[in-house]
Parts: C-alpha cells; structure tokens; sequence
C-alpha cells in the first residue's frame, strides 16, 4: 500500500493557495458574485425591477406580441436578437437589442408590457464574463479559468489526505489562542464545511474544460445542431421585416404544444436568412438550464423543424444541461443563490486565511512545515491580473460602451480590492513580522 507523504501534500495544497493566490481568489470571488448578479441587477438599476417591494405582480403576463410591439415603438431601428425570461419574478423580461451595430439590454415589464429603461452593461453579464473568461480573450482568458477547477479539486484533496480526521472538526473553532490559532481553526473549519460544495464547484469546472476541449466529442454530442431554412429568405429586406413581424405568440404557443408543460424562457430570433425561430424553457424536469428543452421552428409558417426535450435527453447532453444550475445554484430561486453565495464566500476567504496562516508561518519561523513563499509568482499574478484589467477596460469601452458611472463603479470595486490586499499582506504583516522579530529578539 503506498503511504503517502503528508508533508508533500502540504506542499502541493499551500503552492496552489499561495503562488496563485490572487488569481485564485478573483476566480472564485468573481463566481460567487455571480451568483446574485441579477439580484444586483435589481437593487442598482431601478428599470430592471419588475415591481417594488411595496407591490405584488399581477396574476397574469401580457403577451409577448404586446411586448415586442412596445419595442418597435419605443426603438424602431432596433432589432430583437434575444429575449430572456428571468427565472425571478420580481425582474422585468431582458431583451437583447441591437441598434447601430450596438447590443443593448433593454428591460420589459412581463406584467404591464412597458419598456422600462434600456443600458448598455448589466451586473449579471459584467460578472458572468469575469467568472467566464477574465474579459481575457483568445481562449487564454477561457482556459485560464478553467484551469482553476483542477486546482480547486487538488487543494481539496491534498487537505484532506495531510489534515488528519477532519471530519472530526465539523464544530471545532479555536480562540483565544492569538491571532495564528485562530485563523488556522478558521480555515480548517470552513474548508470541512465547504467539502461538498468544493467538489461541486471543481468537478463542474473541470466538466467545463472538458466540454470546451470536446474530450470524447463531448460537446459534439451534448449541444445538439440547428437546424436550417430548406428555402432561405428571398433577400435582406424580406428577412429584416421577417425579424420584425414575428408572431411570438404562435411561437411559444406551438413550442408548448410540442413539450408538455414548457414555459417559454428565451427566444432567439432568426439570425440569418437560413437560420430557425429558436425557443427554449422549463419543463417538470428538474436541475436542467433552458437549453435542455428546444423548439426550432420556421419563423413564418411556424412549422417544427427539431425538438429536444428534456425528459429524453442522452447521458451526456443531461451532464452538460445540469453544469450550469449546480455550479450557479440557481435551480432552487434565491434561497439556493443565497446558499451558493454564502459557501462561494467561505471557499473565497479559504484562499485569504490561507495566505494569512502562511505568512505567518514565516514570521514564526519554528513550524512542523515551512510556509511556501510566492516569490516571483507574486508578479505572474500581478501581470495577468493587470492584462486583465487591461482588456476588462478596453471591451467595457469599445463592446459595451459602458458608461461613466459604471465604469468609475467598477473601478472602485477594483481599487478596494487592491487597497485592501495591499494593506492586508503587505502593510499589515510587515509590521506584524516587525513586532515579532522585536518579541524574540
């Protein structure tokens, strides 16, 4: 039987929480926010709220024709390119708009059919590209992330192999022993209540790796081919007053026909003269995103082309339909967005009491295993963090074309972050190591 060496483990555990560390902790962050993004949404753009917390929504929805018909009024050059549903009552309908070569997010109230506001950059897609791809683009960005799951289920089982009987320390915190003591306690305890989660979170990111990979075809296999258009759209004008002219109604109506119980969350329009009406939803099976019910369908004689249902879906393509809502926990409405919030939080400051726990180490100098030291990593960190930022700014101004308030909003996010890293294990710890050098000295 091969004994393992836990002294090694340690190693392998600390490299990952120590020389990534800044990274790591964006990544992870940036996904916890992510959780509760349109609930941001909600709380910072007024236009996004469906009704206030002093009213209730009406019993019924207003058709989606009435709707679309608002839009063209309120923007007539525009064009629908998506059209979401949210899962949340309390938000308004988002609806992708295109106008002068521009996406905007425009929100429609379900329950009284006005057009409330329209802004150029959300909190949900603002952190959902973060957590996706670092605003890195060419794939780095993607595989940077990505990586990050492997590493997340390594450090979960390295502690687990050199920390002994952890699960013996479900309720086990320490204080009053100093500052080392305790912040020791607090990660060994959040990491063993973090176990499930932890797995969760890494296995669905490594699925997410493989996906992008398409290891074994998997993403051949699990995202299923539009169809096309037998006898494509005569010409651009014809396709453009195609685009604006869909009954949405008939749409949902023959997509339900189709899959028993569905409800419509989002509909794409046509994108090209030979593309299908693609509409997506809910159906009685549980944990899967939209994506796991589609209806394709002729944009003007509404006739079924491809149907995918999530009751008969394959092996595979239920894996991939699951990732989502499990890695997010938004399967269960807010309650689980909270939980997944909260936990993503405990995994989150894993990676800052570890940093704490090491540098302390250093300081104290007489422990059973020496603290890893993150040496010219610190500038890998720092320099990716800084081309991040580099390309966050850039697509938020040329893509997004976010405006000023949103961009001095998320700039301010970023320079607490490095005001409070700085101040935390620059500052604050040399002037920790300052007082111990003088208490032993």
């Amino acid at each position: 039987m091969i004994k393992l060496d836990r002294k090694k483990l340690f190693k392998i555990h600390s490299w990952i929480g120590i020389k990534l560390s800044v990274l790591f902790f964006v990544v992870c962050f940036s996904g916890t926010l992510a959780t509760l993004s349109h609930e941001m949404d909600w709380l910072f753009i007024p236009e996004s709220r469906a009704y206030s917390s002093e009213a209730t929504p009406q019993a019924a929805l207003v058709p989606h024709n009435q709707i679309a018909a608002n839009i063209h009024t309120a923007f007539p050059d525009g064009k629908i390119v998506y059209w979401n549903t949210p899962e949340e009552p309390y938000l308004c309908n988002i609806i992708h708009l295109v106008q002068d070569g521009q996406r905007r997010y425009l929100f429609a109230n379900p329950y009284t059919g006005e057009v409330q506001g329209i802004v150029n950059l959300t909190f949900q897609r603002f952190f959902r590209d973060l957590h996706y791809y670092l605003f890195i683009p060419f794939q780095v960005g993607h595989f940077t992330v990505l990586v990050f799951g492997f590493m997340l289920l390594i450090s979960l089982l390295t502690a687990l192999f050199f920390y002994k009987k952890w699960y013996r320390k479900l309720f086990e915190l320490k204080t009053g022993k100093g500052a080392i003591v305790f912040f020791r306690s607090l990660h060994r305890l959040v990491g063993v209540w973090s176990v499930p989660f932890t797995i969760l979170f890494s296995v669905t990111g490594i699925w997410y790796f493989v996906e992008r990979v398409n290891v074994g075809g998997v993403s051949t296999i699990a995202n299923t081919q539009a169809p096309q258009l037998s006898e494509p759209i005569a010409d651009s004008a014809a396709f453009a007053e195609i685009q604006r002219t869909i009954d949405y109604n008939q749409a949902v109506k023959v997509a339900q026909q189709e899959i028993e119980g569905l409800v419509v969350k989002d509909i794409l329009p046509p994108s090209s003269p030979t593309s299908a009406l693609y509409l997506t939803g809910k159906s009685d099976e549980p944990l899967v995103r939209n994506r796991a019910n589609r209806v394709y369908l002729h944009p003007t004689t509404f006739e079924v082309l491809k149907v995918q249902r999530a009751s008969s879906l394959p092996t595979v393509t239920w894996l991939n339909d699951i990732a989502d809502p499990l890695h997010f926990g938004n399967w269960g409405g807010l309650i689980t967005k909270i939980i997944w919030f909260l936990l993503g939080l405990g995994i989150s400051s894993l990676v800052l009491t570890g940093i704490w726990i090491s540098q302390k180490r250093k300081v104290k100098g007489k422990t059973k295993w020496k603290a890893q030291k993150m040496g010219y990593w610190k500038y890998v960190n720092w320099a990716i963090y800084g081309i991040m930022l580099g390309f966050m700014y850039t697509i938020l101004a040329t893509q997004y074309r976010a405006s000023l308030t949103a961009l001095l909003l998320i700039t301010t996010g970023w320079v607490i972050f490095i005001v409070v890293t700085w101040y935390l294990f620059e500052y604050r710890m040399k002037k920790i190591v300052k007082r111990e050098l003088a208490h032993h000295s």
